[in-house]
């Protein structure tokens, strides 16, 4: 199998309360549940979720909303600038030219399968956004939101009256595509190759509007998301497991289901890679624990509770079977975090 693309859960950022506030709690419970966690408790963390995930959480919003739009709702709203630090890194270029070559060259630890590109066309710039899932079922939301974040990185350098020449959108024309320019201000064409934003070329000398900032590197980026997005099947199923840890409770059938695919297809390919389900959670829990173990504040009762032990007592043999240690061992051995 494939190993499932994936992004980071940034691009949700805000999306929770944009849709209770706009749509409703009932719309923001069936969103959470078409992509199979609580974005809510993902917002302060940095993971990696499947696109899949992202496009069935706006698909399930829109059905609620009864707005089959509802990428034109939120594309206002969307700001690369709120990507951690990959748009820390992005927006602290000088010039705007800087900041497109900096999103494509960072573009690896913020996704998997998708591509950034920029070309020059005579007096035309085409900054172009390609998502790994372009084209299938759901995805026009994630179209159209992918667009106002590109434009946002734009609006970041260029004067407020600055209109694009035009915005490209890799989806059917709708019955209405008036409400497209009305909302991005500008000529919009669909069945595009990818999402893009063409703009006059000088554009691209523009200068940050934004205030003296921190510096952020690359390097800076990397260390944020060590290994950049999960390439590898086990890596993701790794990833969803630690996701699923935050949310409470660890079940293949859940994870089967964020990664689109079925139980036994995900059991068969986890044998190929050397382990199982049950093995990998169990690895990924300790893990989880050599981190809360630290905080000596925290009771190692609660921390079994945390990660889903039935007792303490089989928390301490699942430890000890991972690392030779008990929990009380390890935390003894081990520094503990500065203020603990």
């Amino acid at each position: 199998m494939v190993a499932v693309p994936v992004i980071s859960s940034h691009v949700l950022q805000g999306l929770p309360t944009f849709i209770r506030d706009g749509i409703g709690e009932k719309a923001l419970q069936r969103a959470n549940r078409a992509a199979g966690f609580d974005v809510e408790l993902l917002e302060a963390r940095h993971c990696f979720i499947p696109q899949r995930s992202v496009i069935d959480f706006l698909e399930a919003a829109a059905k609620e909303a009864g707005e089959p739009d509802l990428g034109l709702i939120i594309a206002p709203a969307m700001n690369l600038g709120g990507y951690g630090s990959f748009g820390r890194y992005v927006f602290g270029a000088d010039t705007l030219g800087q900041a497109v070559r900096r999103s494509i060259g960072a573009l690896d630890y913020h996704s998997t399968g998708d591509r950034l590109s920029s070309a020059n066309l005579g007096d035309e710039v085409r900054y172009t956004y390609a998502f790994a899932l372009a084209g299938s079922k759901g995805y026009g939301a994630v179209a159209i939101a992918a667009a106002g974040v590109l434009l946002s990185l734009f609006k970041a350098y260029l004067p407020n009256t600055w209109r694009p020449l035009r915005v490209e959108l890799d989806m059917a024309a709708p019955c209405q595509s008036a409400r497209f320019e009305d909302v991005f201000q500008c000529p919009v064409l669909f069945n595009a190759p990818a999402v893009a934003i063409v703009v006059e070329r000088h554009c691209m000398m523009a200068v940050s509007k934004r205030p003296a900032r921190s510096i952020v590197t690359i390097e800076d980026v990397a260390r944020d998301r060590v290994g950049g997005a999960p390439q590898s099947l086990l890596d993701v199923a790794i990833e969803q497991i630690r996701i699923q840890l935050f949310m409470g409770t660890v079940s293949i059938d859940d994870a089967a289901r964020s990664l689109d695919t079925s139980v036994r297809t995900l059991q068969r390919e986890l044998h190929h890679a050397g382990t199982d389900f049950r093995s990998l959670a169990g690895v990924v829990r300790v893990q989880r624990a050599t981190e809360l173990l630290q905080d000596m504040s925290v009771s190692i009762t609660t921390i079994s509770q945390d990660l889903g032990y039935s007792s303490p007592s089989g928390f301490a043999r699942a430890f000890r079977k991972v690392t030779g240690l008990g929990p009380r061992e390890f935390r003894t051995r081990r520094p503990t975090r500065p203020g603990s």
